[in-house]
């Protein structure tokens, strides 16, 4: 599955895309303008409601069955990098913040116990900015851009451990029956490709050089979408990969719920879902 340099740049393009900020006279940060959810950077389904939650470039939306259009969740704008539900109506973030507050310009990993209406600092507050977050119950894997490092907790992010990152990340997932078991996708100046770990991110082995958005529902279903939008399935933990549709557009975010059900957030803000395993997708809804 070899991937070209537009599928590299245009993946780069959608997760680590342009900031919509401008500065102020002051120094100051202040938003360009809400154009909605169309900047998605994390995807999660509250299990407390079953809906969908968008995180984006200018706060959290939430999509619920049925809904042909997502809704802002609560007033705050922060610019959401990473996002992972880790509970009934409980969730952690991470990035920028609300241009309207006095926070400093790294969130560290922030909390919020009422699904997303309001969120409160955890840990790391001014030192990281995760733009890659997920989490396991309590286990917590980010990778913070503005270092890069990646980082490890067991305690929902109170307290972090670093541990040795393959290379600088652009997904991760972790085994839905294993917590210490990991997939990360990852590209440098050398190399790209999949790395597995299976005691907490502390070794890592290649897997080869695919590149992309991860998704792991189930243990017998790990799969990646490319930039391109193609998606991949393997049943062997990342060792083989077959192509099983595409989803017509380049993807922003990814999440798998159960087997065979994925979402996809396209960098338009569209947000599509599959319950066939990629083959097929259906438009859940748009910006």
């Amino acid at each position: 599955m070899e991937r070209g340099l537009f599928g590299l740049v245009a993946l780069a393009v959608v997760i680590f895309g342009a900031a919509l900020w401008r500065m102020s006279a002051d120094g100051r940060k202040t938003a360009a303008t809400d154009a909605g959810p169309v900047h998605v950077h994390g995807l999660g389904v509250n299990p407390a409601d079953g809906a969908l939650y968008i995180a984006t470039h200018t706060g959290l939306y939430r999509s619920g069955e049925g809904d042909s259009k997502s809704v802002r969740v609560g007033d705050s704008k922060q610019d959401t990098m990473g996002f992972s539900v880790i509970g009934p109506d409980r969730f952690v973030g991470s990035g920028h913040p609300d241009f309207r507050t006095d926070l400093p310009p790294l969130l560290g990993l922030i909390e919020s116990t009422d699904k997303g209406q309001s969120w409160e600092p955890i840990s790391l507050l001014g030192d990281a900015d995760f733009h890659v977050l997920r989490a396991a119950g309590e286990r917590v894997y980010g990778y913070d851009s503005s270092n890069d490092r990646l980082l490890v907790s067991a305690d929902a992010g109170r307290t972090w451990e670093e541990v040795e990152r393959p290379a600088p990340l652009v997904d991760l997932v972790t085994d839905p029956n294993d917590s210490q078991h990991v997939v990360a996708s990852g590209v440098s100046d050398i190399s790209q490709g999949l790395y597995e770990s299976r005691d907490g991110g502390r070794t890592w082995k290649e897997m080869g050089n695919q590149v992309g958005l991860l998704a792991w529902p189930v243990t017998a279903q790990l799969f990646l979408v490319d930039g391109g939008g193609d998606v991949f399935l393997s049943t062997d933990d990342g060792d083989t990969f077959e192509r099983r549709g595409a989803i017509g557009g380049q993807p922003a975010a990814f999440l798998g719920r159960e087997a065979g059900e994925l979402f996809v957030a396209l960098h338009d803000g569209t947000i599509k879902h599959s319950t066939d395993g990629g083959r097929t997708w259906t438009v859940r809804s748009t910006p």
